[in-house]
């Protein structure tokens, strides 16, 4: 029997897109769900929870949509500038980054702003909650990596890095990290806080993803979806995906 997932995509036309995606064994369909136009510049970042969609915009808003009632529920003001990334922590939280480098903490009950972090000096360019939901990395566009305890809302750890960062992903089991800058990934050991391996992608990255605790998946600016293997720091698959630049 096929599985049903839900894709959510937003886009520089305002409108995030919501689809239900049926994994049949010899074909996978999608299907418009619903639309969302809430926004009046281009989206810039998009979090999913198991209840709500949340889109963040250079229009300095984030958008809610409820996807039990299928209806918009609202939005959220507190960044000045456009919002570079949100991640939900569990059901019980939503993080924000912005271009005023703020750290926001939202309650998903009350949508209340339950701590404001003033993150970095400029942007903040990515931000990735620890499994545990206790931590929180980000990085900005002051050259540095941040490890935040989010039960005090307090910095942990600071390492300057030599480059301006745009991405931050843990695990899935929280034991190490990696940071992108352009076309580098390091991979962080939680333990050490220090790198334990590097790889370089043939072009500028645009987007990684844990597929589990070892093999990470990354696009780029060009046609080729490359598999890397955290652990031992090598490419072990790479297929062509499509015919420009690629983002999930």
């Amino acid at each position: 029997m096929a599985a049903q997932l839900e894709l959510v995509a937003g886009s520089y036309e305002q409108i995030t897109f919501g689809y239900q995606v049926k994994t049949g064994e010899n074909e996978w369909t999608a299907k418009a769900d619903f639309t969302h136009h809430a926004h009046t510049a281009s989206i810039t970042a998009v979090a999913a929870s198991e209840r709500f969609v949340v889109t963040g915009s250079k229009d300095e808003t984030i958008q809610l949509y409820d996807m039990k009632k299928r209806t918009e529920h609202g939005a959220l003001l507190h960044h000045e500038g456009t919002i570079t990334c949100l991640e939900f922590s569990g059901t019980s939280h939503l993080l924000s980054g912005g271009e005023d480098g703020l750290l926001c903490v939202w309650s998903t009950k009350t949508w209340e702003c339950m701590k404001t972090i003033r993150a970095h000096k400029g942007h903040v360019t990515s931000l990735s909650v620890h499994p545990s939901g206790k931590l929180a990395l980000s990085v900005g566009a002051d050259k540095t990596l941040r490890t935040w305890n989010l039960i005090n809302g307090r910095s942990a750890f600071i390492k300057n890095i030599k480059h301006n960062a745009h991405i931050v992903r843990w695990s899935p089991d929280g034991d190490r990290f990696v940071v992108v800058v352009n076309d580098k990934i390091d991979i962080y050991k939680l333990e050490t806080a220090s790198v334990t391996g590097t790889i370089t992608n043939p072009k500028r990255i645009s987007s990684v993803k844990f597929l589990n605790n070892s093999i990470l998946v990354v696009a780029g600016d060009d046609e080729t979806v490359r598999f890397c293997d955290v652990g031992k720091a090598k490419w072990v698959c790479e297929f062509k995906a499509h015919e420009t630049r690629y983002v999930f």
